[in-house]
């Protein structure tokens, strides 16, 4: 019946109404008027296409110029470069000796630029063959435990994950590392011999600069005998010419508003007085000094605890972190710099890259006064590299001093010697120089452009954000020490936190910036893990932070494995430091053992290694029968390979092993993090 009805609707329908209704021709209307829109909109959006290959909005500008910034290649090809130095750098030292490299390559017809890799596009590479006559060097340091810097991450993975051919490709090597450490000069090592994996040809055998002896040394002697390989490499000859060009030219800044002016900040202008989340190397925070005291007994030296206030920072630390301090140079000698060069250290000035294809504008913060580049911007306070002797003999009036400059800035024996006398042995900075030289005057924006940049110091936390989530210690010995032509050096960073006392009234607190670098020193996953720990003088500073976390632990109800400390100072009644809160842990459990040596209490020096080697037998117990963790902190130049010695002599003795299953078994516990050390040269 339905369908019946149905037929018969529509029966009606076409007999008595218009094939199509009102209402359908209005549909057909709308549905052919958003076709043509759609279909001829879209037309001209492609034929506008085919006559602009590129639509820039703003929100993708800057990513568009990154993009076009990382092509190295583009920059080489366009000024007609053939040869780009990258360096990887953690302090400056490595791209310092780039940019030395980059400026000689004028001297052999091979024009060069400095390039940073975390900038680059380092796919880039295999196009390096099409320009004739290239080279690319590699200028890396390797940090910490035997890891890039943070600038070479990206360049270090895309080789080690990268299968690109870079057949065609020239290229050489120069490391920066310490022979204190393990991993010395590993990336440098890894670099070089991955490039030539993939096919790339080695025109220079690797240098290797060790930063305990003289890094400065390696640097010249290899950088000698790379251009004689350059040189026979490509068939051309040194062209001679010795000249010092200048990298930046000199910007007059005296009209520029105050409000534009750095007045110290890292990276962006007024960062200190508009803090922004996240905190890093480039915007540090402006944290107050809410402790500082001695924790010395007595006698002429002094260590300091200070703890640096970051409630409201957002900032998050983890115990075994580092905290990075900004230092300040000392007003003294500052204004002594401006005394010797009768200079105006309030004008206001800017240094200017002279090679407008660099993403390195300027050598520190620009526009700012010649008292705050030298105060926040330079390293006044090192010795200066041969390169800065040799930029100052044209400043020099008198021959003889001249004839010393040349003579150090030279690489012969008798240079190096001098060098090596003069500035190295005799540690006389650049205020020295000037003060003992007294004809050298250079213009302070040279000097300024030729001094390297005022880096930040490190310090292991020496607290618990479990303990203390506000607040980050730090345990650190005040540097003075005279020099063998009579002055008294001070460390930089040690003696500005000196000066910053916190007060009890309601004047504004002392301040300094900060930032919290990441370490890999880390407590065991399992709080039930037992653990040595062997940290002489300044070295207990982050065990004082892995025995508060493991108290804290147990004060929850949690189990806590064994903790045995070795601590060494000279005098059990003058630098003991932390001996109340050590002992309270060993009164209440935490603290399972507390081995003391105190070196200069008995006629004989007692070491904490000695007390290492008379307890073989615990040590084996935690590391081997107990699969234990082993921290180490402190000096790496003697203690922690000594350290390393007895530990491999007690798994031999102990274990029952060879001599090489000894090694291969503590390489395996530093595979695993069961060996760990935060060590300092």
């Amino acid at each position: 019946m339905e369908n019946s009805e149905g037929v018969k609707i529509e029966s009606t329908v076409v007999t008595e109404e218009p094939l199509i209704s009102a209402l359908d021709i209005a549909l057909f209307v709308v549905i052919i008027t958003v076709a043509y829109f759609w279909y001829f909109k879209r037309d001209k959006q492609s034929s506008s296409s085919e006559k602009k290959p590129y639509t820039i909005q703003p929100s993708s500008l800057s990513s568009i110029e990154q993009t076009s910034n990382s092509s190295f290649i583009k920059k080489l090809k366009s000024t007609g470069r053939s040869l780009v130095v990258f360096y990887g750098s953690q302090t400056g030292t490595a791209e310092e000796f780039a940019g030395r490299i980059a400026k000689e390559g004028a001297r052999y017809k091979m024009k060069g630029m400095v390039a940073d890799p975390e900038e680059c596009d380092m796919a880039d590479l295999v196009e390096m063959k099409e320009i004739q006559k290239s080279l690319a060097i590699f200028c890396i340091a390797t940090y910490g435990e035997g890891d890039p810097t943070d600038n070479a991450m990206d360049c270090s993975e895309w080789l080690q994950n990268g299968d690109a051919d870079l057949e065609g490709l020239n290229y050489a090597v120069f490391g920066l590392g310490n022979k204190t450490y393990e991993h010395y000069n590993e990336i440098a090592i890894y670099i070089d011999q991955r490039l030539e994996e993939l096919g790339a040809t080695r025109v220079h055998e690797i240098g290797l600069g060790d930063d305990d002896a003289n890094i400065e040394d390696d640097f010249v002697s290899w950088k000698e005998k790379l251009w004689e390989s350059v040189c026979s490499h490509y068939g051309i000859e040194e062209t001679g010419e010795e000249s010092n060009i200048r990298q930046y030219k000199l910007v007059d800044c005296s009209e520029v508003l105050p409000e534009r002016i750095f007045s110290g900040e890292i990276s962006r202008l007024k960062s200190y007085e508009n803090q922004r989340f996240p905190f890093d190397v480039k915007n540090p925070y402006l944290s107050k000094i809410a402790v500082n005291r001695e924790l010395h007994k007595s006698g002429d030296r002094s260590c300091m605890h200070i703890e640096f206030d970051i409630d409201g920072s957002k900032m998050r630390y983890d115990t075994g972190d580092h905290v990075a301090v900004y230092p300040k140079n000392s007003s003294e000698l500052v204004d002594k710099i401006g005394e010797l060069l009768n200079a105006d250290l309030d004008a206001v000035f800017s240094l200017l890259n002279t090679d407008e294809e660099s993403s390195k504008k300027h050598p520190f913060p620009c526009p700012c006064t010649y008292r705050t580049a030298l105060t926040y911007y330079l390293d006044i306070t090192s010795n200066p590299r041969t390169h800065i002797m040799k930029e100052l003999i044209e400043y020099a009036s008198d021959p003889k001093d001249q004839e010393k400059l040349k003579l150090m800035a030279s690489s012969t024996p008798e240079g190096k010697k001098e060098f090596h006398e003069w500035i190295l042995r005799d540690n006389r900075n650049i205020v020295h120089i000037l003060e003992d030289l007294p004809s050298v005057k250079p213009d302070l924006d040279h000097l300024c452009e030729l001094l390297p940049r005022l880096q930040c110091r490190y310090y292991s936390i020496s607290s618990s954000p479990k303990v203390y989530p506000k607040s980050i210690h730090i345990t650190a010995v005040l540097v003075n020490y005279t020099t063998p032509t009579n002055r008294v050096n001070k460390g930089v960073a040690t003696n500005l936190l000196a000066q910053l006392i916190p007060t009890n009234d309601e004047l504004p607190q002392p301040t300094i910036p900060i930032y919290i670098r990441r370490s890999q020193f880390r407590l065991p996953p399992k709080s039930q893990t037992p653990i040595i720990m062997i940290g002489p003088g300044t070295g207990l500073a982050p065990f004082r932070g892995f025995i508060q976390e493991r108290d804290y632990a147990r004060k929850e109800g949690r189990e806590i494995g064994e903790m045995v400390l070795y601590f060494g100072c000279r005098k059990k009644d003058e630098d003991f430091i932390y001996e109340n809160e050590l002992q309270e842990y060993v009164a209440n459990g935490t603290l399972t053992k507390l081995h003391l040596a105190f070196s200069r209490d008995q006629p004989e020096k007692k070491y904490v290694t000695h007390l290492l080697e008379q307890n073989a037998d615990e040590l084996w117990n935690i590391i081997g029968e107990k699969s234990g963790h082993l921290y180490v902190c402190g000096d790496a130049r003697s203690m922690a390979k000594d350290v390393h010695s007895i530990i491999v002599k007690v798994v031999m003795e102990k274990g029952q092993m060879t001599n090489s299953q000894a090694l291969n078994y503590v390489k395996k516990m530093e595979q695993q993090k069961r060996y760990s050390a935060d060590v300092w040269s």
